[in-house]
Order: structure tokens, then sequence, then C-alpha cells
């Protein structure tokens, strides 16, 4: 949508929408070339701000980590002119010093995936390899960091996200060798979206709400689903007062390095991207045609 100022997201769980703060509530179903997202994009103002959540597993957590469409998740976003992601995941520590409930804010991710064909939007006679060697916006980083502090979150300002594919939780080999490594978290879902977020020149950070020790603390129960759904609900209340806080804090014009990503990424000359693609990828490459 060109015409529209350019917004924030947030990926999370469906309950993140449901704050007081949000006015003029309004929902949005975009349809991709590259299928549908997860579900309706609850669109609005907070503080002024227009604002897109999108529930990343659709409301009621139909969707597995794994048949998540990434894709069409960030693809949608870019479409409705967001520049800033917020995502907001559920991730097990891997170190003492996290403690469930505690947030992390991931600075480095470690890709275990197996589907990595399906994060990226290019391809089909357009090449482009973006530069990732500080996969997390930094300045977003350091806002989301300050509004923790302020809502008097215990936060972790940096550490390494280990993306591992799921649905199923780690082994305990699994585990202790995630943790020899010096991973700090590990999840299922978010680094797909920084790479795309970064190809859409989206300028994207993480708040990795714990939930568990993983399965690596012998003393602990080892993490199931009844486990990671209690920390949940009480870190959906956490992420909503540190959403609330920052929101106000992004800044109005999309002027970070993360926004103009494609300028050093786009390998092929201009004169030979076919028609189709450039249709197709028109929301993320409209500066350059």
């Amino acid at each position: 949508m060109k015409n529209e100022p350019p917004a924030i997201g947030i990926i999370g769980g469906s309950g993140l929408y449901q704050m007081e703060e949000l006015r003029d509530a309004t929902e949005h179903k975009i349809d991709t070339p590259f299928g549908s997202p997860s579900d309706v994009l609850i669109g609005g103002k907070v503080s002024g701000r227009q604002v897109y959540f999108l529930p990343r597993h659709g409301r009621g957590h139909r969707i597995l980590p794994h048949e998540l469409n990434h894709r069409a998740n960030i693809y949608a976003l870019r479409s409705l002119n967001v520049r800033w992601i917020i995502s907001v995941t559920a991730v097990g520590s891997l170190q003492e010093k996290y403690a469930p409930r505690d947030v992390l804010l991931p600075s480095q991710f470690y890709d275990r995936t197996s589907l990595r064909t399906a994060h990226t939007f290019f391809g089909k006679g357009i090449a482009a390899h973006i530069a990732f060697a500080e996969p997390i916006s930094t300045t977003l980083r350091n806002l989301l960091a300050e509004s923790a502090k302020s809502a008097g979150v215990t936060v972790h300002n940096g550490g390494t996200y280990v993306n591992m594919d799921g649905p199923a939780f780690s082994t305990r080999a699994e585990s202790e060798l995630n943790r020899r490594y010096g991973f700090d978290v590990i999840g299922m879902t978010n680094l797909p979206e920084a790479k795309l977020a970064r190809e859409a020149e989206i300028a994207l950070a993480t708040m990795a709400m714990i939930t568990d020790y993983d399965c690596w603390k012998v003393e602990e129960e080892p993490v199931s689903a009844q486990i990671v759904i209690g920390h949940l609900m009480a870190n959906a209340e956490t992420a909503k007062k540190v959403l609330v806080d920052v929101i106000p804090r992004v800044p109005m014009e999309p002027n970070w390095a993360e926004h103009s990503a494609l300028d050093s990424a786009l390998v092929t000359d201009r004169k030979l991207w076919p028609e189709a693609t450039v249709e197709k990828l028109k929301p993320i490459l409209e500066r350059f045609l």
C-alpha cells in the first residue's frame, strides 16, 4: 500500500493485539504470490503509530513451526508498508543465567533448519545475496532493551539464538551440544523471519521470551508443552508492556541501514530481470523500478 505511512509490524501470539492501547482495529486479509499468511493481520494505532499484528501460528495456534509460510508473512507486512518488525517468540534457555520469564534480545543466529530454500524471496531470474553478518537491527534491539528496563523486565541485551526445525523439542544430547557451542537460547521460528525481513528492507529485532531450560538442566522437569504454555501466558503480558513503551520510540522515517539492504545485495543486471519476477516482488523492488 504505497500511500500508507511507514508502519510497525508485530509478529507473535494472537493475544498480543488484545491490548487496551490499540485503537481503530481493522482486519486485513492479504493474498501474496507466495500463498497465504498465517492469518488475517490486525491493523490499528498505538500511541498514534500505525501497527500491524500477525499471529505467527494462526489464531488458536494451528500451524506448526515447520509449516509456517514465512515468505507470505513477511511479504504481507511489507505490502502494508511495514518497515520495522518486532518479533515476539518463545525460546528455551541454554544457559543457567537466563531464567524462565526473562527476556533475551538476540544479536546473532545459528541456523540448524533444513528448509532454507523457502527462506528467500529471490530466484526466478533475480539473484540477491544480503549481508547478514549482523542479522538483527542493533538500533531497534537497543530500543527494546530500554523499554524492557523501563517496564521492570529482566532483560538480556545480546546473545545467540539457535534455530531448529521442530516441532519436537530437543533431545538431551542435542541440548548439551548446543550449550557447548555457547548458544544462549533455542527456538523454531525466528531466523527465517530475520532473513526475509532483511531482504524486504525491514529492520527487525526479536524479543525472545524464555519459557524453559530446554532439557539440559537435569534437576528441572524436561520441557513440555504444558510448561511452555504456563510461562507463555505470563510472557505475553510482559511483551505487551514492552511493546506499548517501545512503539512510540521507533522513528517515523525508515532511514536505517536495514532499509537499504538491497543496495549491496542485488547481483543480476536490471536489464535482465524477468518481468514476471519483477511483478511478483514489486512491494520489495519498487524503489529500483
